[in-house]
């Protein structure tokens, strides 16, 4: 057994990675504590339940995803800049395509990946804004490609980011 003190910050990372490795169902006490190397006993100690642990793990998920936002929303510079740099802090999230699956299973996980794609669409659509496209239309298909990419294998050195780029590309050539 582990003989490190583990604290919930711990429990956490090791959430986010059982969830990116082997699903929702890895996110319960005893497989968790499997992959720490300890006892449900110390899984306890942090976590009221399980139920407790998921909303703890679901609101970190958030509050990053939140924060991300909120720096980009500062974010300095041109708006096309600014558009890709958001895409691709979209697509660099591991753990995004893992919660999209345990969303459709989890209502409360459903609401917060609705909560967060608001506010990522109505930044979309503030950008766009600002490069003259002011179909709100041009938004959702680019969130839908940022959502659904990390689903699709890439076809040899392609990959979701370099897609993301053209497609980028393809609609400022409309403005």
């Amino acid at each position: 057994m582990n003989t490190t003190r583990l604290n919930s910050d711990r429990w956490i990372a090791a959430g986010f990675d059982a969830l990116r490795q082997a699903g929702p169902q890895a996110l319960a006490a005893e497989p968790l504590a499997r992959r720490l190397g300890t006892t449900k006993g110390s899984f306890y100690w942090h976590f009221k339940d399980v139920p407790a642990y998921h909303a703890e793990l679901l609101a970190r998920w958030q509050t990053d995803a939140l924060a991300q936002l909120a720096d980009l929303r500062q974010q300095d510079g041109a708006a096309n800049r600014r558009l890709r740099d958001f895409g691709l802090g979209m697509l660099a999230d591991p753990t995004e395509p893992s919660l999209r699956v345990w969303a459709q299973s989890m209502p409360d996980v459903a609401r917060a990946l609705t909560r967060i794609d608001a506010e990522r669409l109505s930044h979309l659509e503030d950008l766009l804004r600002q490069l003259g496209l002011g179909n709100p239309d041009f938004a959702r298909a680019l969130l839908a490609s940022l959502i659904g990419l990390p689903q699709v294998p890439a076809s040899g050195d392609e990959t979701s980011a370099a897609a993301f780029e053209i497609l980028v590309d393809t609609v400022l050539a409309l403005e």
